[in-house]
C-alpha cells in the first residue's frame, strides 16, 4: 500500500521528538523525503541525521509554528530542498499541566498558539505548494484528550485538540476541489521519550487502563498517518482515527476488572 509514497516530499512539524520523530522516521522508511521541523535547529538536524543514518532522506529546520513568518520559511525550505510539498504532518504540540484554579491567560494562550494556531499556520503555509501540484495530503495529530476524554490539568490542551478537529472538518470541505485531503489521528497513551522518567509503577497504571494492556508505540500512530497520506486514501477526508488500544472503550474500571 505505501509504495505510492516513495519520492514524496513531507513536512513534519514537531518532528524532532516523540510522535513527530516517529512520523518522520516512518515516512522516510517508505522512501519519502522529509523536512524535520523542530523548535531548535540542533534538535531538528539531529533527528534528520538519525534518519540519514538509517538510509533515509531528511533535512532539519527550526521553526516556531505559532509564528506566521516561521511557517512561511518552513514551507519555502521544503520547496527549495525537495521541489515541493506533497504531505504535511501538522504534529507540533505542547502539553504543560495547569489546573484551572491556577491557569493563567498566558498559560492558555501558549497552548492554543502552538497546538491550534500552529496547525492553522502550518496548513496555510503549505497550501500554495499543494494547490500548484494539484494534490496534497494533510495529517493533523490531535488526541483522545479533548475530543473524547478529559484529564485534570489539561483543559487548555483538551480545548486545542478538540479545536483541531473542528478545523479539520471545515478545511476538508474547502480543500476538496483541489484534491487535497485533511484527516486527523487521535492517539491515546503512546510511549515516547517524554514518559521514560515517570517510573515503572505509573506506566503500569497507564497500561492497566487500556484493554490491550500496553501503551502504544510511535509506529502505531505513524502507520495510521501513512494510510491517510497514501493514494489508497484519496477518497477519505475530514475523518479521524483513534489509535489507543481500546483505551476509550471501558465504561468503568469494572469493565477492565472483568477481563483481568
Amino acid at each position: 500500500m505505501f509504495a505510492s509514497l516513495a519520492g514524496r516530499s513531507v513536512v513534519v512539524t514537531g518532528g524532532s521528538r516523540g510522535i513527530g520523530r516517529g512520523l518522520a522516521r516512518r515516512f522516510a522508511a517508505v522512501g519519502c523525503r522529509v523536512l524535520v521541523v523542530g523548535r531548535t535547529a540542533a534538535d531538528a538536524e539531529a533527528a534528520a541525521a538519525a534518519i540519514a543514518e538509517e538510509g533515509g532522506t531528511a533535512a532539519g529546520f527550526a521553526a516556531d509554528v505559532a509564528a506566521p513568518d516561521a511557517c512561511a520559511a518552513m514551507a519555502e525550505a521544503a520547496i527549495a530542498r525537495f521541489g515541493g510539498i506533497d504531505i504535511l504532518c501538522a504534529n507540533a504540540g505542547i502539553f504543560p499541566s495547569a489546573p484551572l484554579a491556577t491557569m493563567t491567560a498566558a498559560d492558555f494562550d501558549q497552548v492554543i498558539a502552538t497546538n491550534l494556531r500552529g496547525t492553522f499556520l502550518a496548513v496555510s503555509a503549505c497550501l500554495p505548494a499543494m494547490r500548484r501540484a494539484g494534490r496534497g495530503r494533510i495529517i493533523v495529530t490531535s488526541s483522545i484528550t479533548g475530543p473524547i476524554t478529559g484529564f485534570p490539568g489539561w483543559a487548555h490542551y483538551g480545548a486545542s485538540k478538540a479545536g483541531q478537529l473542528g478545523f479539520v472538518r471545515t478545511a476538508a470541505i474547502e480543500l476538496a476541489p483541489y484534491a487535497i485531503t485533511i484527516n486527523a489521528v487521535m492517539p491515546g497513551n503512546i510511549m515516547t521519550e517524554g514518559l521514560e522518567g515517570i517510573g515503572g509503577d505509573y506506566l503500569a497504571k497507564m497500561a492497566a487502563s487500556i484493554p490491550q494492556k500496553r501503551l502504544g508505540g510511535v509506529a502505531d500512530v505513524a502507520n495510521a498517518a501513512l494510510f491517510f497520506a497514501s493514494d489508497e486514501a484519496a477518497y477519505v477526508t475530514g475523518q479521524t482515527l483513534v489509535i489507543d488500544g481500546g483505551q476509550v472503550l471501558p465504561e468503568s474500571l469494572s469493565a477492565m476488572e472483568a477481563i483481568a
